[in-house]
């Protein structure tokens, strides 16, 4: 009997071990001990953002605007700012039809043979030779427009991913500590906004019911009377609460620190937005990818010594658990992946306009594409709300 307890209990101890080893790579139901760090879910959408600026291929970025979807609709829970997903949607296919209608009035550079009709042309002076409104609309122009303007909308709908996906509260309690007070203001600002907000549809509803009208300057007027004088109370009430906290108060540093810290943080933010430049130029990521790593050694270290002014202390912070390190995995190589093959196939991630041709799906480009779709697998599964209750 003690030899058959024994194997038992060593097939249970096993049986659970296993459990534990699958539980990493399961879902968990999101809550406040497990949710995903808010920085995590910027890293995977600048990835995907990343990836979109390297290719004009209508195929591949319908991909990226899928893998992005996909997750946001996986693990997007119920908070106000999730539904921003669908204004940006909208914005990039606003961009894509105003990329188009700017080519057909200011014309394009590029060359093409396939009239398909012809506008009024306005005439010109001298002086702005090159530049030209109206005349003839090619076929080519269209479907480089069309191209352009959907890279940028790709942009835009990773972004709002970003947007949906992460609580930006949460993400700017996340803030370095020499960035602690701009993350407390805009905190502060995003708190204010719903509320006047909701002032203005209160006080418009009760100027409806008395029969008031709602429109109309005098109407705008004095319903801003009373939102203004809102806002004011709310903010003396804040004011004194951040001041009885201890709010702005800074510790004694050596004016050494100070100035490395400044030419820390100024130059690492230089060299990130020249690395950015060279990762969205066409051939720039031989120096981009340098840059930006240089930059963003030098920015951390110097916002690291510029928490040294900053005497608090966190609530709760936020973990970077393996989550985090596998959300924000899949957006880098995502965009790795994609740069690595624009430098070997192009010709597949730039179809070709001039000859018209038809974009074809490259295999391996799609399928790192496809990494992106990691976080909707291991990301904390949001709460069902639950179903409101029927009357008896």
């Amino acid at each position: 009997m003690s030899e058959a307890r024994a194997s038992a209990a060593r097939t249970s101890a096993a049986r659970t071990s296993a459990a534990r080893g699958l539980s990493v790579f399961t879902a968990p139901v999101a809550s406040r001990a497990n949710a995903l760090h808010a920085g995590a879910w910027w890293l995977w959408a600048l990835g995907l953002a990343v990836a979109a600026s390297r290719t004009t291929n209508p195929l591949l970025l319908g991909l990226l605007v899928g893998v992005a979807g996909y997750v946001v609709a996986a693990r997007r829970t119920d908070a106000p700012w999730a539904r921003s997903y669908g204004a940006f949607v909208k914005l990039g296919l606003f961009v894509v039809a105003l990329r188009v209608v700017f080519s057909l009035l200011l014309g394009s550079p590029i060359p093409g043979t396939h009239v398909l009709f012809t506008l009024p042309e306005v005439p010109l002076p001298d002086w702005a030779q090159g530049i030209r409104i109206g005349g003839r609309v090619t076929a080519e122009q269209l479907v480089f427009a069309v191209y352009d303007g959907a890279k940028l909308a790709t942009l835009l709908i990773c972004v709002g991913a970003a947007n949906a996906l992460a609580n930006p509260a949460r993400l700017l309690k996340s803030l370095p500590g020499a960035l602690y007070e701009a993350g407390v203001a805009v905190v502060v600002a995003m708190t204010f906004a719903p509320n006047m907000v909701a002032d203005v549809v209160r006080l418009r509803t009760a100027r409806r019911l008395r029969g008031r009208p709602t429109g109309g300057v005098r109407a705008v007027l004095q319903i801003g009377l009373p939102v203004l004088e809102g806002a004011l109370e709310r903010s003396i009430a804040v004011a004194a609460s951040m001041d009885a906290r201890g709010y702005g108060r800074t510790a004694r540093v050596p004016a050494s620190v100070r100035r490395t810290t400044n030419v820390l943080t100024l130059g690492g933010l230089l060299g990130i937005c020249a690395g950015s430049y060279g990762l969205l130029a066409a051939e720039g990521a031989g120096y981009g990818l340098p840059l930006v790593g240089a930059g963003l050694l030098a920015a951390m270290a110097g916002l690291r010594l510029g928490g040294r002014r900053t005497v608090r202390t966190r609530y709760r912070p936020d973990r970077w658990g393996l989550r985090a390190w596998l959300v924000a995995g899949s957006g880098v190589a995502v965009a790795a992946l994609m740069i690595w093959a624009n430098a070997y196939a192009p010709d597949a991630l730039h179809p070709g306009v001039v000859p018209l041709e038809a974009p074809e799906l490259p295999l391996w480009p799609a399928a790192s594409v496809l990494v992106g779709l990691l976080p909707a697998l291991v990301a904390p599964v949001p709460p069902v709300p639950p179903a409101p209750k029927e009357n008896a």
